[in-house]
């Protein structure tokens, strides 16, 4: 297996490859991006998100870095947390997902930096945020290990990443999740978004995503300390968060 190449799914392809795909793959379902979360998780994407905001603990002042943000919905919360005195970033590597984005923050409001920016090289010095965030980004990006050390370098000691993610669910319940993800996503993605592949390649990607355990050693490798993760909705999506100590 060449050293060139990575994960599309359940597909083998060039590293230079991977990121033109999952952008057609975002660019496709962008404008019914949150419509489609509401049905493939049944409103509870709400309820994970609510819990990333809760275990993040912004508070006035802070700076907030939301990382492939996409439609915005963390950023929105981190902004009213960290008020008029806190500095919240809206990123993104796809800009029709970003456009989405800003939006919803112009709908609720915010006046907030948007960026266009790859999370493996991001833009940003060295010791500047209190907090880093990604929610269900990590698994798309090419080399992940990458990203999570541009995270732990633009945190201030003492700041926390949190990686909320699909994940790996309980065992006894992995006949009846591979039916809905290989069965009822792509024929979701057809019948509401006209786009079967993308929600085919969501099912694959999901299965290639590292573990809970894998994922805690990784963020551990990239520098992080304190690592732990929370279960949600039986491992189906997994918390987690480690601190630049």
């Amino acid at each position: 297996m060449s050293d060139n190449t990575t994960d599309f799914g359940f597909e083998r392809v060039d590293e230079t490859a991977k990121a033109q795909r999952v952008a057609g793959v975002f660019s496709s379902v962008a404008r019914r991006y949150d419509v489609m979360n509401d049905l493939m998780s049944m409103g509870l994407h709400r309820a994970w998100k609510a819990f990333a905001i809760q275990m993040a603990g912004v508070r006035p002042g802070h700076r907030v870095l939301d990382v492939a943000a996409g439609t915005g919905d963390l950023t929105v919360a981190h902004a009213r947390r960290a008020g008029s005195s806190g500095e919240v970033w809206h990123t993104d590597i796809n800009p029709d997902m970003l456009s989405a984005g800003r939006d919803r923050l112009r709908d609720a409001g915010l006046v907030l930096p948007s960026l266009l920016c790859d999370a493996e090289k991001l833009p940003f010095p060295d010791n500047h945020f209190d907090c880093v965030t990604v929610a269900f980004g990590l698994r798309n990006m090419t080399h992940k290990d990458r990203a999570l050390t541009e995270f732990r370098r633009v945190l201030k000691p003492g700041g926390r990443a949190l990686v909320l993610e699909f994940s790996r669910v309980a065992r006894p319940l992995e006949k009846a999740y591979d039916l809905y993800s290989f069965k009822v996503l792509p024929w979701l993605g057809r019948r509401v978004a006209n786009d079967e592949a993308s929600y085919r390649y969501l099912a694959e990607s999901i299965r290639m995503h590292p573990d809970q355990e894998t994922l805690a050693g990784m963020m551990r490798d990239a520098g992080l300390g304190r690592v732990e993760y929370f279960n949600l909705s039986a491992g189906v999506v997994a918390l987690h968060r480690g601190f630049k100590l």
